[in-house]
């Protein structure tokens, strides 16, 4: 392996636990400081930090991978996700920053649920959390995948002297340097390395796709266009072979925004409503372009390979590759740093919601009520350790899939979640019992639709991403039990 990519790599982990460091000496003395940055952040840093923990190795990898795979038709995901993504910052970012701070000064989403509907605190703050801690810890897993397969494409068999796969190797080394910095930086370090990390990876997909179109040996668009096109004259097509289920399966990815708790936790965190438009432009304008750029890495590293005659067992690893095939080992090790980034952004992310739910809404509310700032956030420093314990016994099968384990965790959140933070957020006729339900029906209908495997084949067809009906039953079972029981719970508050 080449000492100038080492070299890359190791100076990103340096500034990662610098920041991490940094973010201890100032803002981890409370609860409030470690959890949410004393709601104090930048929006520039609340933009890019909810972008990069939004999209993890995903973007570097799944979507890449899906457009090598299968061509532009695999667009549909990236475009359902921008458009839900700008609604969850118009709709959803502005009042959760406000009503976080009005109803309690909620820190964790399962908080500011009980705070909002007092009547069935204590359940919903019970169930969120556990749903919080389980789809977190697959979400997690997936992204220590990400880090197993890209030490696996890049430095196999430098490890194996050690008695440690090249894949388990990956996945301690990125576990291990995400928790330093998470354990001790809490969210301030978090948002900054996010910040960071989001910097660095648009940069890398800006910069991957023009020179594989553009280097010594690539050709443009023209030539990307005639090579993709003798593989496949619809290569090129957003609609051969597409189903209105498939379709509609793609695009549904955009309704998990409103309930990915490691993303809008960062919309309670920016220092003011009036910076959230400022945080929403930063934060759209980045991710429309890093779109752009993973759809630029899937279809011109396709046509790399292809004109090139160089074989891709792992679709996924196609920027891995492309960084190791085209760039010097110092831009190669800055280019592996992004995808780690991208990984380690959300890893962190979800890491710090769940060891705030186990602290906030288990050890507070069970075990001490009284328990004072300095031990809640030690009490998060020790469940960020096991939660990250509990991902790395799931990502330890090489064969995972990262975009399989992610859209099995979005769907979660998004069902769950979703419906029931939009409507508390926007309709004053939900009831306490409504929100309980549309959590438990929510996350219910995604496990069943998992593992009935309805999302392969559904009555003899295609088969339905289960964001979908996991969605629209927790809609329904929202607004059938509000209805049934609002009035009740507002007659027994005024009693």
């Amino acid at each position: 392996m080449q000492t100038g990519t080492f070299i890359s790599l190791t100076l990103y982990f340096v500034l990662m636990l610098g920041i991490g460091l940094y973010a201890w000496k100032k803002s981890t003395e409370t609860s409030e400081g470690y959890l949410l940055g004393g709601r104090d952040l930048h929006p520039a840093v609340a933009a890019l930090s909810a972008g990069a923990s939004d999209m993890s190795g995903w973007l570097l990898m799944g979507l890449p991978g899906a457009l090598y795979a299968s061509g532009l038709v695999e667009a549909w995901i990236g475009i359902g996700l921008f458009f839900g993504a700008l609604v969850n910052w118009m709709v959803v970012a502005p009042r959760l920053r406000e009503q976080t701070v009005s109803y309690g000064n909620a820190l964790t989403i399962p908080e500011f649920l009980a705070n909002r509907f007092p009547d069935k605190a204590v359940l919903l703050r019970l169930v969120s959390a556990v749903i919080i801690v389980v789809f977190f810890t697959i979400y997690t897993a997936a992204g220590l995948v990400g880090g197993g397969k890209l030490f696996v494409t890049s430095f196999a068999g430098v490890f194996g002297n050690v008695g440690m796969s090249d894949y388990m190797f990956g996945i301690w080394l990125t576990a291990g340097v995400v928790l330093a910095y998470t354990m001790v930086g809490g969210f301030l370090a978090v948002s900054l390395t996010d910040f960071v990390q989001g910097c660095i990876m648009v940069i890398a997909l800006v910069l991957m796709p023009v020179v594989v179109l553009w280097g010594d040996q690539g050709g443009g668009f023209s030539q990307m266009n005639e090579t993709l096109t003798a593989i496949d004259p619809n290569f090129f097509s957003l609609t051969h072979g597409l189903t209105f289920v498939g379709w509609l399966s793609a695009v549904a990815w955009g309704l998990g925004y409103f309930g990915q708790p490691h993303i809008i936790v960062r919309f309670m965190a920016v220092r003011s409503v009036k910076d959230v438009a400022v945080a929403r432009n930063i934060g759209m304008a980045w991710m429309f372009v890093s779109l752009i750029g993973a759809l630029g890495v899937g279809l011109a590293g396709r046509a790399y390979m292809q004109r090139n005659g160089l074989p891709l067992e792992d679709p996924e690893t196609i920027f891995v590759v492309l960084a190791h095939l085209l760039f010097h080992p110092l831009i190669t090790g800055f280019l592996l740093a992004a995808l780690l980034a991208a990984i380690m952004s959300t890893i962190s992310s979800q890491l710090l919601v769940s060891s705030s739910s186990l602290a906030e809404d288990f050890y507070r509310l069970f075990l001490r009520k009284n328990a004072s700032e300095r031990e809640i956030v030690n009490v998060g420093r020790v469940a960020v350790l096991l939660v990250s314990l509990a991902a790395i016994a799931i990502a330890s099968d090489p064969n995972s899939e990262v975009l399989q384990l992610v859209s099995n965790a979005w769907a979660g959140f998004g069902a769950a979640f979703g419906p029931m933070i939009f409507l508390a957020l926007t309709w004053r006729g939900m009831s306490g019992a409504g929100a309980v339900s549309g959590l438990i029906v929510g996350a219910l209908v995604v496990i069943v639709w998992i593992v009935l495997e309805w999302n392969a084949s559904f009555l003899g067809g295609p088969g339905v991403y289960e964001i979908i009906p996991g969605f629209l039953a927790s809609t329904l079972a929202i607004v059938v039990v509000s209805k049934l029981t609002s009035s009740k719970e507002a007659a027994a508050a005024m009693a």
